[in-house]
């Protein structure tokens, strides 16, 4: 017997039929003699229609409010998994973010989680048998008693949060994919799911631009030692053994992996834009004077290249920001252009970031190189590399990101 927690996302949950499907799927494995807590998302388009129905009452409304609508999107998905898991003979009950409680910080509609308290799930796991499905994305404030959401994708990190506070065994992210790929399937048909990935692998994978979980989800696992299984919600729940091996990736500590690759997956973002501030003075505290007034706007700055000062007087600073955020971001350094002292700003947002990772490059000399070598070939230019442990990424013109990334993904035999 084992502890599981189940996290289904909007497509799993859509509609009635769907949820009769998840409900299968948490029969299952309550058959097979598991404890299991379930945490479900917001019907597909529900928490889109909410936002925009909180927009069109105001389009300058009160993030409080604001949590305490889209909350509602969960609340429903509970309710009707509860009803269905008892139609069909599984005692369960919902529970909302509040009643746990599930406490967050006080940044509505984009709080953290502060700690889960799993007491009451696993009493009633003991005593009464009984499934708990819990409305992921959202939690409660302590000191002011109001409803947070976590922002999107907030559900897989309420999933996890939930399993380490229940000392899940797994936490199982049903999903329309059944796993994590070597890439996008879309761009390099040839990609290969991924029995299993390090958390490392997971979390730059999820923060260079793969979709399939959230960062602060894998965060999460890793800190806690929460082992993720990325599943697909749309295999036929009577087709699959609880006790075998189900299609699907594992998240896990590295130590869990024997064979490990060189290099594991290729992410791509194209949500990127390109900044250049020209001649800036060549002096001390200009780095600050320009990151400074961006992060006080909470604008994530990633890639930066500084160029050489040939004049020892004054030199470029390149750097990217999200897509979304160039035009405010343009506007925060026009308005700190008299502190700054620059001449002028450059922009692009036709690029896009691709991203090789893989613990195996701790270990091996030369990946990078090989790739810059390959893109080269196919007359990619590369605007700027930002290097860690365990990856690299390269900023190039857009229109060769499906290039860019089937020539990495071949180079480094991900095809086989």
């Amino acid at each position: 017997m084992a502890r599981l927690v189940m996290k289904f996302g909007g497509t799993s949950v859509a509609d009635i039929d769907r949820i009769r499907n998840v409900a299968h799927h948490v029969k299952r494995e309550v058959d097979a003699g598991h404890e299991v807590a379930v945490v479900v998302s917001a019907m597909s388009g529900k928490t889109n229609e909410l936002v925009g129905w909180c927009k069109a009452a105001a389009p300058l409304h009160d993030a409080r409010e604001y949590d305490a609508v889209v909350a509602s999107g969960e609340q429903v998905t509970s309710g009707l998994l509860a009803i269905t898991l008892e139609g069909i003979g599984v005692n369960a009950r919902s529970w909302q973010g509040w009643q746990l409680p599930i406490l967050t910080s006080n940044a509505h509609g984009s709080a953290r989680i502060l700690d889960v308290n799993g007491t009451e799930l696993i009493k009633r796991f003991k005593e009464r048998k009984e499934v708990a499905v819990v409305s992921g994305f959202q939690g409660i404030h302590k000191d002011t008693g109001r409803i947070t959401t976590l922002g999107r994708g907030g559900s897989d990190t309420s999933a996890v949060a939930v399993a380490a506070a229940i000392h899940a065994d797994r936490c199982d992210i049903y999903t329309d994919v059944d796993g994590v790929y070597t890439t996008d399937p879309r761009v390099v048909p040839r990609a290969r799911r991924l029995d299993k990935i390090a958390f490392e692998e997971m979390l730059e994978l999820a923060s260079l631009g793969a979709k399939v979980l959230q960062v602060r989800s894998v965060e999460l696992g890793m800190v806690h030692k929460v082992r993720i299984f990325v599943r697909s919600s749309f295999d036929k729940p009577e087709d699959i053994d609880p006790h075998g091996n189900p299609p699907g990736t594992l998240i896990c500590d590295e130590e869990d992996i024997v064979e490990q690759q060189v290099v594991t997956g290729i992410a791509f973002s194209k949500d990127e834009a390109q900044i250049s501030v020209r001649h800036v003075p060549d002096k001390p505290g200009v780095a600050a004077a320009i990151f400074g007034p961006l992060a006080d706007a909470s604008i994530n700055v990633d890639m930066i290249v500084q160029n050489v000062s040939a004049d020892n007087a004054t030199t470029d600073l390149t750097f990217t920001v999200p897509a979304a955020d160039y035009q405010r971001s343009v506007g925060v350094l026009n308005k700190a252009k008299g502190t700054i002292g620059f001449d002028h700003l450059d922009g692009s947002t036709d690029v896009a970031k691709v991203s090789v990772i893989g613990i195996g490059m701790r270990s091996h000399a030369g990946v990078a190189a090989q790739a810059f070598a390959a893109l080269a070939k196919r007359n990619i230019n590369i605007r700027a590399i930002t290097t860690s442990e365990i990856k690299f990424s390269v900023l190039i013109d857009a229109e060769y990101t499906e290039l860019a990334v089937r020539t990495l993904h071949s180079l480094y035999g991900l095809d086989k």
